[in-house]
């Protein structure tokens, strides 16, 4: 064949320079679409980046032709996503706040809306430093260890623990530890509905943090990555409100926050006023709300350890 020719006998590795990585992504950004995905060109450009090494591709310098194995590795990726396999498991990693954090299957992948929960323990945190003080947080049922390890490197100077009750979790919030830097974080397995939970912290803690799971026995999740891909460990809260293993965090708040000490736990938009009253039935906590996540939906109980009144008479 004469170079430069376009005949029959041109091959496939031809054929693939010849197209630009910008006319790839868009083909995925449609596939995805007609797939029921909700973002996708969102997902088809961060699978794009994936497929060329890229923390990041910005479409406007994106190479044009493609490089050699990008299309057959881009297809292969863009079908998984097409299935609906989480994007986090296929490029094996989330940003959460300011992290970027290794995720796996196995584990519950964070969500955009638990960083404002994240907010209000880092900011107690941040408050209780400017104090004076070192303060001492407990994340419950850390998964990925989004919360605890954004405390951590938000705020160096307070005192992290981690629990999770699923293996695979405490292996990797400590590898996410380690490769963001906060290996003082201390990461336990242990199941909050232990009384003995943490007993070297009760009544010392200054935030317990907690995004649980929450969600009813009846209200199996639509969205087909968390459905079939995270946990159920993870998501089903237990009871027939969802709430037996929140309430479980209720009560290891009652134990380890000190007095004035403040709880904050993330639950569903529509168990907002069930967990008002189980922190109230509690007897343990003043000052209970509910705050809003980042679309003003009620997600998130927010709570202060009552201090104990000292009655003239009684034993200090």
């Amino acid at each position: 064949m004469t170079s430069g020719a376009p005949g029959a006998g041109r091959d496939a590795a031809s054929d693939e320079r010849r197209v630009g990585v910008r006319t790839l992504v868009e083909g995925a950004v449609r596939v995805l679409d007609e797939a029921g995905v909700p973002s996708p060109r969102v997902d088809a450009t961060a699978l794009a980046a994936h497929a060329l090494g890229l923390e990041r591709l910005e479409l406007v310098l994106a190479p044009d032709p493609a490089p050699a194995g990008f299309v057959e590795a881009y297809a292969g990726l863009v079908e998984r996503r097409r299935a609906r396999e989480p994007l986090q498991h296929i490029v094996g990693s989330t940003v959460f706040r300011y992290l970027t954090l290794r995720v796996v299957p196995g584990v519950f992948v964070p969500r955009p809306e638990t960083e404002v929960v994240a907010q209000v323990a880092v900011d107690e945190a941040a408050r209780l430093v400017a104090a004076g003080t070192d303060p001492l947080v407990v994340d419950l049922c850390c998964g990925t260890g989004a919360i605890a390890l954004s405390v951590a490197t938000e705020v160096p100077r307070a005192r992290v623990v981690a629990v999770d009750l699923a293996p695979e979790a405490v292996a990797l919030t400590r590898a996410n530890a380690d490769a963001v830097g906060a290996d003082r974080v201390r990461v336990e397995q242990g199941d909050v509905r232990d009384a003995g939970l943490l007993s070297d912290l009760v009544g010392r803690v200054d935030v317990l943090v907690s995004n649980p799971p929450y969600v009813p026995p009846d209200a199996v999740p639509r969205d087909p990555e968390v459905r079939d891909h995270d946990p159920d460990l993870a998501l089903y809260g237990g009871g027939a409100d969802g709430l037996d293993v929140p309430r479980a965090v209720l009560a290891a708040a009652a134990r380890l926050l000190r007095p004035g000490g403040l709880l904050v736990v993330e639950h569903a938009e529509v168990q907002d006023v069930a967990a008002r009253v189980a922190a109230a039935e509690t007897r343990a906590f003043v000052e209970i709300t509910t705050r809003p996540d980042l679309t003003g939906r009620p997600r998130m109980l927010v709570a202060h350890r009552s201090t104990p009144v000292h009655v003239e008479g009684s034993t200090p």
